[in-house]
């Protein structure tokens, strides 16, 4: 299980002296910022803080890769019990891979002719409104798996290029990769029924993750959780939707086989097609 580096609160919840303004690692929770739409679907959980008056703090790095990092924040009015967020962040334009390969956004457009345009030259303004583009593409589709019931994140927020989501682990202590599992065989049964139920899911959405492997499923305890959908793919829009169905299949089914259990991934793959129609 991978831990997060932790930074210092700025106030001390036990103290009698309530600050007024955000402290140095702090900031006034973003989320009277953002319009309805860009919130988590209705009804909001219980466990999310939603006080103007609430505080998120910086607790620290998750994780870290080339195009976003995801932090850990703790949400909460200055004094009282908070809930803890995942922040994905979106890198800006000095870094490399929002010209990911095209064939993943076949089928979307940006209504912007301007954006469009500035997204085509690749300058510093197209690579942000990309930046942007591929957050808002990942709230979207977790808000909608998270409606069909499937086991996500629930999406929080989005605002410009950061996805606030709720936070999967254990106090402070993020949940392990499915790829780093233990297990073999036959144990590894009902995660395997999980992870085909995602894939059921998608199917019956109309779409395809396209990123699908065992680094992206999260072992919350033995709830397999899938996360990392910024390139979920529209099966009716992109004619390549398939091919990158049966690369999901491939990549999941070779670990599980890999690690004992025995499962058909041609099998499954066209019980995901027969389903999807």
């Amino acid at each position: 299980m991978s831990s997060v580096r932790t930074g210092t609160h700025s106030f001390d919840p036990d103290s009698d002296a309530v600050p007024r303004q955000p402290g140095s690692d702090q900031r006034w929770s973003t989320w009277t910022e953002v319009i309805p739409t860009q919130r988590g679907p209705l009804p909001h959980p219980e466990w999310l803080i939603t006080a103007s008056g609430a505080f998120d703090t910086e607790l620290g790095v998750v994780k870290t890769g080339k195009e976003a990092e995801v932090h850990l924040i703790e949400r909460a009015v200055p004094g009282t019990a908070g809930c803890l967020l995942a922040a994905k962040r979106y890198l800006g334009s000095d870094h490399s891979d929002f010209h990911r390969s095209s064939v993943y956004t076949e089928g979307r457009s940006v209504r912007d002719s301007r954006e469009a345009r500035a997204m085509k030259r690749k300058s510093s303004f197209g690579r942000r409104v990309a930046a942007g583009q591929w957050a808002l593409t990942e709230f979207d589709a977790l808000v909608q798996a998270w409606k069909a019931g499937m086991a996500v994140p629930y999406p929080v927020q989005v605002n410009g290029t950061e996805i606030l989501m709720e936070y999967i682990g254990q106090d402070r202590v993020a949940a392990p990769r499915l790829v780093q599992s233990k297990r073999r065989g036959a144990e590894l049964a009902g995660a395997y029924d999980q992870v085909v139920r995602i894939l059921e899911s998608f199917a019956h959405m109309g779409y395809v993750h396209g990123d699908l492997s065992p680094y992206n499923l999260l072992d919350d305890g033995g709830r397999i959780v899938v996360i990392d959908l910024p390139q979920v793919i529209d099966v009716a829009a992109n004619p390549l939707s398939l091919d990158f169905l049966h690369r999901d299949v491939v990549n999941v089914t070779t670990w599980f086989n890999r690690r004992g259990l025995d499962v058909d991934p041609e099998a499954l793959f066209a019980d995901l097609i027969a389903q999807m129609w």
